[in-house]
């Protein structure tokens, strides 16, 4: 039996394993860079085993760090986890070898799947329908197309191809971001589905024979082929189900699969399915599937890796609706690239469970932060899996997006209001879904908070700060915050907003109460101070009572209101002169490396040619020239590492040839 086990990842998946192992007695250990060295995961562990560095390459990725922690540890098993080392064969291997137990698939199994072309030859014998595949680009006819990595998933190194003439710079950048992510710059190309359908089925494997499908899940809303809301049960008939089970089944079978794994195909607006590829690892998603089963699918991968054999030969029975949301550190304003930051507020209201089993409906929360986390650039961007289950998909959903739009997120952007948007879209409730669904509807990426509602937001921002000053204040503290008996000179507030500078002008009278205010002299709205601390403020507007929770983190003012959330920063009164920057200056969105550079100074450029590519998050950022131009200024070599703000290149658009 597994006594001890080490989890060779981070994040939410080592805390959500950990949470297992404390229901079966395991301890266990966790391994971290220098990064994560005060991450949850790590203090959560029974042991902790410092790998130096903190890029995956230096860290996570390291095989025999990762094998001279077990044997450091006394470990005596291994967990994976997903991504980074999951799905490699040669780990596998070199666990089996070292003596300890290896919690997944047989090596040869993960070899199998993991040549993702030649896994498609191999399933295709066993009666899997697959897409017609290319090797060799040069040989591609037909589009458009869709260009993969062979190795790895999560929507790295994946490209849409719609004409011949992007083909070959789709796959130099696909093989670029797989290399970087997994090791492997190996890529292929197949038929791109349009209109289809994302879904898959999780099936187990024991050392006993069984093979067996534990239902489907629909995973189609993605951005960039990375997975944002998965659901299950997919919306489905019951004899499309069945099909779908039978052929995951039989790729499973094909290679004397073992333990916990995923079957992906993508379903055709006909009504066909075809295999895309099997993950041979737990799956992000497979949350939906335990809240809707009852199955602890981390307690079984531990049981079938002890040589026990599965409690069941066929699917469980489905209970319930469960939908999951990937919150991810994104911003929006900047192309949805990787955030980073200090997380300095991370609430949800309403869990019920964190990483465990919901008897009924409610959420589960799996987080791989908290208050005071730092997001960096060496990881994904994925924070945490928020997951609703309720009787029916319409109160999962519902369930879902009310506890998103309260929760306190605060100091890193994120895709939250994205996530609301769609799971309160009516094409989403109508399960009208496919990997186009947020190509069709632009709508959801507006954010939450009207512009109009933006001036009561801010009101309340400078309300709570200046509230908090007076109950700060040594002296004069009976006065009212804000008050003047010079009525001709309203208060001055001035943030820096989401769309620019917003200043707030108020007034309180002798009462404390708010005798006049305005950001915006068309604003005619009658709004009356209820009350006011340094943490909340009640206004009435127009009759209507709104209650705005407000946290200040020195300049960063936090405001979450009942139509929304938005961050503000409070300018000085008297700011600073700051140095000036050339005009031109294209400036770093997020830390990152520069991978390659495109041009060099002096090169004559149009506006949306590729100048450099910056590498963050492992994901490829193409920074642009925005106008025509002369690059007068390339301050940052190939490889060397950037924070935000940075200069990475100057287009002159007056400079002439030379």
């Amino acid at each position: 039996m597994i006594t001890r086990l080490l989890v060779a990842n981070r994040g939410e998946i080592a805390r959500r394993i950990f949470a297992t192992c404390r229901t079966l007695g395991v301890e266990t250990v966790a391994v971290h860079s220098d990064a994560d060295a005060d991450a949850p995961f790590v203090g959560e562990a029974d042991r902790a085993v410092r790998l130096p560095g903190n890029t995956p390459a230096e860290t996570y990725l390291r095989v025999d760090l990762i094998l001279d922690a077990a044997r450091r540890s006394g470990a005596d098993a291994v967990h994976p986890g997903y991504g980074f080392l999951a799905e490699n064969a040669d780990f596998a291997a070199a666990v089996a070898d070292a003596g300890l137990t290896w919690v997944g698939p047989p090596a040869a199994a993960i070899a199998a799947m993991g040549d993702k072309v030649a896994a498609k030859t191999l399933l295709a014998a066993a009666g899997v329908p697959m897409l017609p595949t290319w090797t060799d680009p040069g040989q591609v006819t037909d589009f458009p197309v869709l260009v993969k990595a062979s190795a790895g998933g999560g929507g790295r190194g994946m490209r849409v191809v719609r004409d011949a003439d992007g083909l070959a710079g789709a796959v130099a950048s696909a093989s670029r971001e797989a290399a970087s992510a997994f090791g492997d710059g190996t890529v292929f190309v197949e038929r791109y589905v349009e209109r289809g359908r994302h879904v898959e089925v999780q099936i187990f494997g024991d050392t006993h024979g069984t093979v067996a499908a534990q239902g489907v899940r629909e995973c189609s809303i993605q951005r960039r082929h990375q997975k944002l809301v998965e659901e299950a049960p997919g919306v489905l008939p019951p004899e499309l189900r069945q099909k779908l089970h039978e052929a995951a089944v039989a790729a499973g079978r094909a290679v004397g699969y073992v333990g916990a794994g995923t079957v992906e195909f993508l379903l055709a607006p006909t009504g066909e399915f075809f295999f895309l590829e099997m993950n041979t690892r737990l799956q992000v998603e497979h949350p939906v599937t335990e809240l809707t089963t009852g199955l602890d699918l981390v307690r079984l991968q531990l049981l079938v890796a002890e040589g026990e054999p599965l409690p069941f030969t066929q699917a469980p029975p489905v209970d319930g609706h469960a939908i999951e949301v990937r919150l991810c550190a994104e911003d929006p304003p900047r192309d949805w690239r990787p955030a980073t930051g200090t997380l300095h507020r991370f609430a949800v209201p309403g869990v019920a469970v964190e990483f465990g089993h919901l008897a009924r409906p409610g959420l589960r929360l799996d987080s791989g932060v908290a208050d005071g986390s730092t997001v960096g650039v060496h990881y994904d961007s994925m924070l945490a899996k928020l997951v609703a289950r309720g009787p029916t998909r319409a109160q999962a959903a519902r369930l879902l997006a009310g506890a998103l739009a309260r929760a306190e997120l605060h100091g890193v952007a994120t895709n939250r209001d994205l996530l609301i948007r769609v799971l309160r879209s009516p094409e989403f409730l109508a399960a009208e879904v496919d990997t186009g669904f947020l190509d069709r509807h632009p709508e959801v990426f507006a954010p939450l908070l009207p512009a109009a509602e933006l001036p009561l937001t801010a009101l309340a921002a400078a309300l709570a700060s200046a509230a908090a000053r007076r109950a700060e204040a040594p002296v004069l503290g009976s006065l009212p915050s804000g008050w003047r008996n010079v009525p001709a000179f309203p208060q001055v507030t001035r943030f820096a907003g989401p769309d620019g500078e917003i200043e707030v002008r108020y007034r309180l009278d002798r009462t404390g109460g708010l005798a006049e205010w305005s950001t915006d002299p068309s604003d005619d709205r009658s709004v009356t101070l209820v009350g006011a601390t340094g943490d909340r403020v009640v206004l009435d507007v127009d009759g209507e009572r709104r209650t705005y929770r407000v946290h200040r983190v020195g300049s960063e003012v936090f405001v979450d209101g009942p139509d929304g959330a938005t961050s503000l920063a409070e300018l000085p009164r008297l700011p600073l002169p700051t140095a000036e920057l050339a005009a031109g200056s294209l400036l770093a969105p997020l830390p990152g490396t520069v991978t390659r550079r495109h041009v060099e100074v002096g090169a004559r450029v149009a506006a949306g040619d590729p100048l450099l590519t910056l590498e963050a998050m492992k994901l490829e950022h193409p920074v642009l020239a925005p106008v025509d131009g002369v690059v007068t200024d390339l301050p940052v070599p190939t490889g060397g590492q950037v924070e935000t703000g940075a200069v990475l290149a100057v287009v002159d658009p007056t400079e002439e040839d030379a």
